[in-house]
This record gives C-alpha cells, sequence and structure tokens, in this order.
C-alpha cells in the first residue's frame, strides 16, 4: 500500500494541533461543551440551521441610510443639485436591498411568533414599508437636531451637531430602529439599538416612542425601555434612566413580557443629569426633573423636583 506523504507544514502543523490538544486537554472540553450544547443546556431550536443577521451588515446599512438621510454631511460633500438624487437613490437602493435581507435572516432564524411563516416577499414589504416612512424620519430629525441647537449654548452650527454628538447620533438609529420594531422585525431593531448603544455609550429600547424635538446632551449612561413614552420638545442629560420600578410575574413565575413598566413623560419636561425614574409614572408637562432625584411618584404639570423637595415630602 501507497503511504501519503504529508508537505512538511502540513506535518508541523498537525503535530502541533495533537501537542496543543494534549496540552489543554481539547477531547474533553470539545466532548463536554458537544453535551452541554446537546443535552444539559441546549437553546438551540428543532429544525434546519439557520443563519442569524450579521452585525456588520448592518452597521453598513445605517451608514448608508444616514448617508441618504444627510447626503452632504455623512455622504459626500460634493454633491450638487444634478447628481445628488441619483447619489440618494443609489445609497437608498444598496441599503434596502441589505436590509430586505438582514429582515428576513431575522424573522426566520429566530422562528418569530409575531411574523408567522415569514417569506422573503414578506421581507420585501416589510423593508417597502419602512422604506416609505424615511421622509417623515428626516423631518423628526431636522426637529431634534433643532432642539440640541437651542438647547446647548456650545453649539455653534447644524453640522457640528449632526456629524459630532453622541445623542444626535443616537436618535437617527432610534427613529429608524423604533420603525422596524412596530414593523415587528424585532430582532433587527434590538441589534441596531445595540450598535447605537456601543457607538454613543446611550442605550434606548427601540421600542420605546419619543416625540419630536428630542435632545440628549452629552448622554452618556442614558438609558430609555422599552415602554417609555417621551412626549415633543423633551431634553434629558446624561445618565438619566427611565426603567421599571418592578418586574410582574405570573402565576407560575414567570415575568409578564410587554407590560407598560416604564414613565411618561409629557411635552416641555427637562431632566437633569443623574436622575433615575423609576415606573408606570408620568411627569407632567413642563416640569425640571433635577441632578441624581430617584422618582417612583407621579409629578404634577410644571412641578421642580429636586433631591431637597424629595427628602423633604412626608412618607406616604
Amino acid at each position: 500500500m501507497r503511504r501519503e506523504i504529508l508537505p512538511r507544514s502540513q506535518v508541523v502543523a498537525t503535530d502541533q494541533d495533537s501537542a496543543a490538544g494534549k496540552r489543554w486537554q481539547l477531547d474533553r472540553i470539545v466532548a463536554e461543551l458537544r453535551t452541554s450544547r446537546e443535552e444539559t443546556h441546549s437553546i438551540r431550536r428543532d429544525g434546519e440551521a439557520r443563519r442569524a443577521p450579521s452585525r456588520e451588515a448592518l452597521e453598513n446599512i445605517l451608514n448608508g441610510l444616514t448617508e441618504a438621510l444627510f447626503p452632504r454631511h455623512y455622504g459626500r460633500f460634493d454633491l450638487d443639485g444634478e447628481n445628488i438624487d441619483y447619489f440618494v437613490g443609489n445609497t437608498l437602493s444598496i441599503a434596502l436591498d441589505s436590509l430586505c435581507e438582514q429582515v428576513h435572516r431575522g424573522a426566520v432564524f429566530i422562528g418569530d411568533d409575531l411574523l408567522p411563516g415569514f417569506r422573503r416577499e414578506d421581507a420585501i414589504e416589510l423593508t417597502r414599508a419602512f422604506a416609505l416612512q424615511l421622509p417623515e424620519v428626516r423631518g423628526l430629525l431636522i426637529s431634534d437636531l433643532r432642539a440640541a441647537f437651542i438647547g446647548d449654548p456650545a453649539a455653534k452650527n447644524f453640522p457640528e451637531i449632526l456629524i459630532g454628538y453622541p445623542g444626535m447620533t443616537a436618535i437617527i438609529h432610534h427613529r429608524l430602529s423604533h420603525i422596524l420594531h412596530r414593523l415587528n422585525a424585532r430582532l433587527v431593531a434590538r441589534l441596531i439599538a445595540e450598535i447605537a448603544h456601543a457607538r454613543t455609550g446611550i442605550d434606548i429600547h427601540p421600542g420605546a416612542s419619543i416625540g419630536s424635538g428630542f435632545f440628549i446632551d452629552h448622554g452618556t449612561g442614558v438609558v430609555i425601555g422599552e415602554t417609555a413614552i417621551i412626549g415633543d420638545n423633551v431634553r434629558i442629560y446624561q445618565a438619566v434612566t427611565l426603567g421599571a420600578r418592578h418586574f410582574p410575574t405570573d402565576d407560575e413565575g414567570n415575568l409578564i413580557k410587554g407590560d407598560a413598566r416604564h414613565p411618561v413623560v409629557e411635552d416641555d419636561v427637562i431632566v437633569y443629569a443623574g436622575a433615575t425614574i423609576l415606573g408606570r409614572i408620568t411627569i407632567g408637562r413642563g416640569s425640571t426633573i433635577g441632578g441624581n432625584v430617584w422618582l417612583t411618584q407621579d409629578v404634577p404639570p410644571n412641578s421642580v423636583v429636586t433631591q431637597a423637595t424629595a427628602r423633604n415630602k412626608p412618607a406616604s
């Protein structure tokens, strides 16, 4: 029988693999991981393997959508009246084609009960519905841009805010992810929100409803929960939390998903740095919430809440 002669490089690699296997006891570890994966701690759904949405693709999609919304700021500076529409159309075409693929992947990957029997044709319809809302989104983002310019004395011009403020980046991402969340493309929406979180340090759940003229100043550490509702012309500062106070459970002790559990912040409210607002409470229109306040009760319209007033309030 003829003996196969391996190339020297392959022999060296094989020897190294064998040595590594002995050093780290790889056979044992791999076998135990298989047992965990397949039996003791399995989280896999039955059926054929499904490909997850690509975070890298979604980052490129976000970049493309932002370029289409603000072509001269995020796209190409030399665009003029003759070629700008071509640039926007081509950029949108590439971004939406890719988004459609990721939406389809997301629905199939998790077997989403909100999108049963999801087909590629359904992904096309969903992506089209998303795209048709982009002009409205741009209008909201212009209101956010103006709110930042009015609300921050350090802001010198719109371009500085648009390309340099983390709060602006976060709200661009959120307004896009919120549409996808409403259309039930929940996994893709969540991944977009996490991309924004990684880029800015601002964590906004895609389910949160945010009105026009929203401004996050500085922004680091801001957390806004899934069922939060924020009105128009609201300004918040860094390290503000709009969170849940407790998590209701059913008769078997399982968390009840989707219940309204985050604050309602009405129009023209300012929330200063470090404030923590918890539960399904309402912050009345025109109120100001001071820094580092811990708040779990409704606030009437046009109130001013500070640490001092919170400490002096009688126990209920």
